[in-house]
């Protein structure tokens, strides 16, 4: 039988659909905190990347800020635990704001725009290949090598804050993107794992992570 060119199309596409439409990204994750007087130029910087479709930029408010005249009303514990894991991992005493992080492996002061674009430059995009969805579950393509998966939420839009104390106060600063919750859905196993509901308004992804603060491997928006 005589195969036609549309008919090879097809059979290519439905062949490959995950090669053709897996999208290959850099993670940023910002740590910052409302009391911090350096992190508005930092949460600019993240802002203006927050639509680019090659980037997942999330922002983590951090709660070590919070006994020096302003309490963020987005920190949260565990934010500020990922970002220590992520200090130890590299080596660093210590952990600072404003901080940027880029798919778990570049760390820099988040407020050098210059150094931001720099790092995206050069950092390799992520192949979005790695986590398998389906059916409201998902399961890591990684052999046997050790990681987890976390799910992270958080709100897309902007929010104007109106400080009232502290280092920015009596500023209105905006944020985007800011990460509400963030939940280990377990170690990669032979299992799929589910995926939880999303909250009203809520948008989220799933990382695929070496443990203890190491290097991202995939991230995947739902």
């Amino acid at each position: 039988m005589r195969i036609t060119r549309p008919a090879c199309i097809l059979a290519l596409v439905m062949h490959f659909p995950t090669e053709l439409h897996a999208t290959r990204v850099q993670l940023v994750e910002l740590y910052q905190s409302q009391g911090c007087s350096s992190c508005p130029p930092a949460n600019a910087a993240l802002n203006a990347i927050a639509d680019r479709e090659d980037i997942i930029a999330l922002s983590f408010a951090v709660t070590y800020w919070d006994q020096l005249g302003w309490t963020d009303r987005f920190a949260k514990p565990v934010f500020t635990a990922r970002q220590r894991a992520y200090a130890s991992s590299m080596g660093a005493d210590t952990v600072y704001t404003p901080q940027m992080i880029i798919n778990g492996q570049k760390a820099f002061v988040g407020s050098r725009k210059g150094e931001l674009e720099a790092m995206l430059n050069s950092a390799p995009k992520l192949p979005g290949t790695r986590l398998n969805i389906a059916d409201g579950k998902v399961q890591a393509s990684i052999g046997p090598r050790p990681a987890e998966i976390w799910l992270v939420s958080y709100d897309p839009r902007v929010q104007q804050v109106a400080i009232k104390a502290g280092e920015n106060s009596g500023r209105t600063l905006p944020h985007r993107n800011i990460v509400t919750g963030l939940q280990l859905l377990g170690n990669v196993g032979a299992k799929p794992m589910n995926i939880p509901s999303a909250a009203t308004g809520q948008s989220r992804v799933l990382l695929l992570q070496e443990p203890n603060g190491g290097a991202v491997l995939d991230a995947v928006k739902l």
